[in-house]
C-alpha cells in the first residue's frame, strides 16, 4: 500500500461507458486498432456485434459510447477513498457501473446482462457483509478451550484476550481503509476478478511477490482450523464427558493420553461438510450463527449471574460491569438477525431442543444453572406482587392441601386420592401434599424423610404436580392445625383442604380418628378455607380409566360461594371425567314455587356458561318415622354409654346388646299406646309392627357389625352370650376388679331409653338426613360422583359423635361422594 504512493502497479480495468467488462475474452481494450495503416476490429468489437466488419450491425449501448481503460489499482493518493466511502450495495445481475463516468443507454437494457460485463452474482446489503467478515473474529474463545493448558488461566486469558482481539481488529480495520484508499471501487465489487483476467488483487498490491499473498492465505487457513480442531474436540469432549447431554455420552472416550479420538473425527466430519458447500458466502453466515449464539449466552450468564448477585460470582477483572454483558448479548442478537434472520431463528430453535433435552433427560453431573437463579428471583418478585390483594374471583381456583394418611411403612394408603388431586388440578394452581408424624423430629427424622420420598414417588406416579410438606409434631392434631395455617408462602397458600373421609370411625377403639377430623372441619371453617372430602375415595377412577356416559350429580342445598358449580367444570376438563354431563339438583320445600325455582337456576347457569341439566326435588314434610326414632335413639344411647362408661369391647358389645333389648319393648310400649288413641285399623298395625321390625333390624345389623369390628381380636366363649341378664352381670361384678366400672353399670341400667327423653333437635336433624339421604339415592345412585353440602359441625364438642352419625346417614347407599364446604367467598363469577 505504501509504494502504491509513489509507484502504483500497472493493473488497468476496462470500461464500456461506465460499465465494467469481462477481461477474459479480448486483450486490447479498444474497439478497433490500426495494422498496416487500415483500421481492423479487434475481439471486443464481435464480443458486441455481429460480425468482424466495420459496417456490422452493433449493440446500442456498444456502438452509444466509448471504451475506456483504468487503472484498478491507483494509489495511496489518488482519492479512490472519497468514492469508495460511501455503499453501493445492489440486487443479484446488476451491473457494477462506476459513478463519475458518463455514458449513454441503449435501447434494450435487460438484454445487457448477457454482454461480457460484470455483474452481481448476490444481492449484497451491509448485513450479508457483516455476516461473511465476522468468522474472522471469531477466536475470542480459544484461551478459555485451552484453559487446562495454562499456568495462571484467571491472568492469562484476559490480557490474551484483549490483545490478540486489539491486533486483529487494527489490522482487519486498516486493511479495509487502505483497500479502499488505493483500489478503485469497480474492481473491489468484481468479486471474482473477471475484470483482470481472474488475477488476485491482494496479490498484485503485495510486495515483493504475489505469492506473500498466496502462502500467508495458506498458513492463516490452516493455523485457524487446526486451532478449531484442537479446541472443538477438547470442548466436545468435556461436555459429553460431563454427561450435559447424554446422547453425546459416545464422544467422551478417547486415548490413554487424554486425546478426543471420536471428538475429533465428528469436528473433522462437520468440517468435511463445510468444504462440500464449497461457498464461504454461505458457509460464513451459518459459522456466525453458532459463534454468535455461544458469545450470546456467555455473556447472557455472566449478566444474569451479577444482577442476581450470586455469592459465588466473583470476577477478577475488575474493570467487568454487567452492563457490558448486557450490550455484548444485545449486540449478538442483532448480528445474528442481521445476517440472516431465517438462520438465527433456526439457530435459536436448536438451542432451545437442546436446552429441553437437557432438561428432559437430566445432566449426570450439576454445574449451577443461571435460570435456576432467575426462576427463584423472578417467584420471589412474583409472591411479592401477589401479597399486594387477595385474588379476583374470576382468577380463583383451588389451590389445594392434600392430607394424606401413610400405614406403618410410611406407603400411601390412598393413591386415589392423589390421582383425584390430578384430575381436579390437571396441573394449574399450587398443590401441597402434607402429612403429619406424631412424635419429635430427633426421633422421627428417617421415618419422615422415608415418608417424604414415597409421597414423592406416589404423587410422580399419579402425575401429581406440587410439593411435599411432611411435618413431625407431639401431637397429631396441632401438626395439621400447623399445616392449615403455614403450609404454602405468601400469596401462594392453599385455600382449600382436600381429606378422605376417616371410613373405620365406628370400629376404631381410638376416637381420636374422628375427633381430629371434626377439629379439622373447625379449622379449616376458622381459616375461611374450603374443605374437600372424599368418601370411598379407593373407588375414584385412576389417570388411566376413561369413565363412559354418566353423570356427575350436584346436590346444592346450601349456596357455599360456587364451589359446588366450579368443581365439576373443572373435573370435566379431565378426560377421565369428559363424558360424563353434570345435573344440578337443588331441595324445595312444599310451599316453593318449584317451576320458578328451576327457571331461575337454568339462567343462573346460562350467565355463568355452565352446561347442566336442572332438576327441583321436592322434599314432603311427613311425620317422622319410627325408623328415626330408633336411629337417633341407637345414636344417643350409644353415645352416653360410650361417655359414661370405659369398658372392654367384650363388655361394650353386652351393654349395647342390652341397651337393644331395653330398646325393643320401648318401641313397643310406644306404639301400643299409640295405636289405642287413634283406634287404628288392623292393617295399619300390621304395617307398623312391620316397620318397627325392619328398624329393629337395621339396628341389630349395625350393632353386630359393629361388635364384629371391634372384637376380631377376641375370640372366647364370651361371644356367644348374646343377651344380658343381671345374673350375668352379677357374675362380671365379681369378676372385676376396678370399681368405677360397677358404677358405670349401675348408671347405664338407670337409662330410660324413651322416645319422649330423646332430644328433639338431635331427632329433626337425624329426619331430615334420612329424608335426604332417600332423594339422593333413589335420584344419583348410578352417578358417578355425587357432591353434597358439607353441614357443620356442632358448635358444642360434646355433640361431635351425633355429627358423625348424621353425616353416616346423609351419605348411606352412595358409592363416590364429595363432600364440599365453601370458605365464605365467591368462588364463580359470570364475568370473564
Amino acid at each position: 500500500v505504501i509504494k502504491t504512493i509513489f509507484e502504483p502497479p500497472d493493473f488497468p480495468v476496462c470500461l464500456l461507458g461506465n460499465r465494467t467488462l469481462q477481461n477474459h475474452a479480448f486483450d486490447l481494450c479498444m474497439k478497433t486498432e490500426v495494422k498496416d495503416n487500415l483500421t481492423v476490429t479487434t475481439k471486443l468489437w464481435s464480443l458486441f456485434c455481429d460480425g468482424p466488419d466495420l459496417n456490422a450491425t452493433c449493440n446500442d449501448y456498444f456502438a452509444s459510447n466509448n471504451v475506456t481503460e483504468i487503472q484498478g489499482i491507483p494509489g495511496l493518493i489518488s482519492g479512490a477513498i472519497s468514492e469508495n466511502m460511501w455503499p453501493e450495495y445492489g440486487p443479484h445481475g446488476m451491473l457494477v457501473e462506476k459513478n463519475n463516468v458518463t455514458s449513454f443507454e441503449g435501447s434494450d437494457p435487460a438484454k445487457d446482462i448477457y454482454l461480457p460485463y460484470v455483474v452481481n452474482d448476490i444481492t449484497t446489503f451491509f448485513t450479508l457483509l457483516v455476516g461473511i467478515y465476522f468468522p474472522s473474529v471469531t477466536g475470542i474463545m480459544a484461551g478459555s478451550n485451552r484453559s487446562g493448558d495454562l499456568r495462571d488461566a484467571q491472568k492469562s486469558i484476559p490480557i490474551g484476550t484483549i490483545l490478540a482481539i486489539a491486533t486483529t481488529s487494527f489490522i482487519y480495520i486498516s486493511s479495509v481503509v487502505l483497500f479502499g484508499a488505493c483500489i478503485e471501487g469497480v474492481l473491489l465489487r468484481d468479486k471474482f476478478g473477471d475484470s483482470v483476467k481472474g488475477n488476485l488483487v491482494i496479490g498484485t498490491l503485495s510486495w515483493p511477490s504475489p505469492w506473500v499473498i498466496v502462502i500467508g492465505s495458506f498458513f492463516s487457513c490452516c493455523g485457524a482450523g487446526l486451532q478449531s480442531l484442537t479446541g472443538a474436540p477438547r470442548l466436545l469432549q468435556a461436555i459429553a464427558r460431563d454427561g450435559i447431554v447424554p446422547f453425546l455420552q459416545v464422544f467422551g472416550h478417547g486415548k490413554a493420553n487424554g486425546e478426543p479420538t471420536w471428538a475429533l473425527l465428528l469436528t473433522a466430519g462437520i468440517c468435511e461438510i463445510g468444504i462440500l458447500i464449497a461457498s464461504l458466502d454461505s458457509v460464513a453466515p451459518i459459522l456466525s450463527m453458532f459463534f454468535l449464539m455461544c458469545y450470546m449466552f456467555v455473556n447472557l450468564a455472566c449478566a444474569v449471574q451479577t444482577l442476581l448477585r450470586t455469592p459465588n460470582w466473583r470476577p477478577r477483572f475488575k474493570y467487568y460491569h454487567w452492563a457490558l454483558s448486557f450490550l455484548g448479548m444485545s449486540l449478538c442478537i442483532a448480528i445474528m438477525f442481521i445476517s440472516s434472520w431465517y438462520y438465527a431463528l433456526v439457530a435459536m430453535v436448536i438451542a432451545g431442543c437442546i436446552y429441553k433435552y437437557i432438561e428432559y433427560r437430566g445432566a449426570e453431573k450439576e454445574w449451577g444453572d443461571g435460570i435456576r437463579g432467575l426462576s427463584l428471583n423472578a417467584a420471589r418478585y412474583a409472591l411479592l406482587r401477589l401479597e399486594d390483594a387477595p385474588p379476583h374471583t374470576k382468577n380463583w381456583r383451588p389451590q389445594l392441601l392434600v392430607l394424606l394418611n401413610l400405614d406403618s411403612d410410611q406407603r400411601v394408603k390412598h393413591p386415589r386420592l392423589l390421582s383425584f388431586t390430578t384430575q381436579l388440578k390437571a396441573g394449574k394452581g399450587l398443590t401441597i401434599v402434607g402429612n403429619v408424624f406424631e412424635g419429635t423430629y430427633l426421633t422421627k427424622e428417617e421415618e419422615a424423610k422415608k415418608a417424604e420420598q414415597n409421597i414423592k414417588s406416589a404423587m410422580a406416579a399419579e402425575r401429581t404436580k406440587g410439593f411435599c410438606h411432611v411435618v413431625v409434631s407431639s401431637d397429631l392434631r396441632d401438626g395439621v392445625s400447623h399445616l392449615i395455617q403455614s403450609a404454602g408462602l405468601g400469596g401462594m397458600k392453599h385455600n382449600s383442604v382436600l381429606m378422605s373421609w376417616p371410613g373405620t370411625w365406628r370400629q376404631s377403639n381410638d376416637p381420636t380418628s374422628w375427633r381430629n377430623f371434626i377439629e379439622t372441619i373447625r379449622e379449616t371453617t376458622a381459616a375461611h378455607q374450603a374443605l374437600l372430602v372424599a368418601k370411598n375415595v379407593d373407588s375414584f377412577p385412576t389417570n388411566q380409566d376413561c369413565l363412559g356416559e354418566g353423570t356427575i350429580d350436584v346436590w346444592w342445598v346450601v349456596h357455599v360461594g360456587g364451589m359446588l358449580m366450579l368443581l365439576p367444570f373443572l373435573l370435566r376438563q379431565h378426560k377421565v371425567w369428559r363424558k360424563c354431563k353434570m345435573r344440578i339438583f337443588t331441595v324445595a320445600q312444599m310451599d316453593d314455587n318449584s317451576i320458578q325455582m328451576k327457571k331461575d337456576l337454568q339462567m343462573f347457569l346460562y350467565h355463568l356458561r355452565l352446561d347442566a341439566a336442572v332438576e327441583v326435588v321436592e322434599m314432603h314434610d311427613n311425620d317422622i318415622s319410627a325408623f328415626t326414632y330408633e336411629k337417633t335413639l341407637v345414636m344417643e344411647q350409644r353415645s352416653q354409654m360410650l361417655k359414661q362408661m370405659h369398658l372392654s369391647r367384650t363388655e361394650r358389645e353386652r351393654e349395647i346388646q342390652s341397651i337393644t333389648d331395653e330398646s325393643r319393648s320401648s318401641i313397643r310400649r310406644k306404639n301400643q299406646g299409640a295405636t289405642e288413641t287413634v283406634n287404628l285399623s288392623q292393617q295399619a298395625s300390621t304395617m307398623e309392627d312391620t316397620q318397627e321390625d325392619e328398624a329393629q333390624l337395621i339396628h341389630d345389623k349395625n350393632t353386630a357389625s359393629y361388635a364384629a369390628a371391634n372384637d376380631k381380636p377376641d375370640v372366647g366363649p364370651d361371644r356367644v352370650h348374646m343377651t344380658w341378664t343381671k345374673d350375668k352381670l352379677l357374675t362380671e361384678r365379681n369378676r372385676s376388679r376396678e370399681p368405677n366400672t360397677n358404677m358405670a353399670v349401675r348408671d347405664l341400667f338407670s337409662m330410660k331409653p324413651e322416645w319422649e327423653s330423646l332430644n328433639q333437635s338431635n331427632v329433626r336433624r337425624m329426619h331430615t338426613a334420612v329424608k335426604l339421604n332417600e332423594v339422593v339415592v333413589n335420584k344419583s345412585q348410578g352417578a358417578h360422583l355425587v357432591l353434597l353440602n358439607m353441614p357443620g359441625p356442632p358448635k358444642n364438642r360434646g355433640g361431635d359423635e351425633n355429627y358423625m352419625e348424621f353425616l353416616e346417614v346423609l351419605l348411606e347407599g352412595l358409592n363416590r361422594v364429595l363432600l364440599v364446604r365453601g370458605g365464605g367467598r365467591e368462588v364463580i363469577t359470570i364475568y370473564s
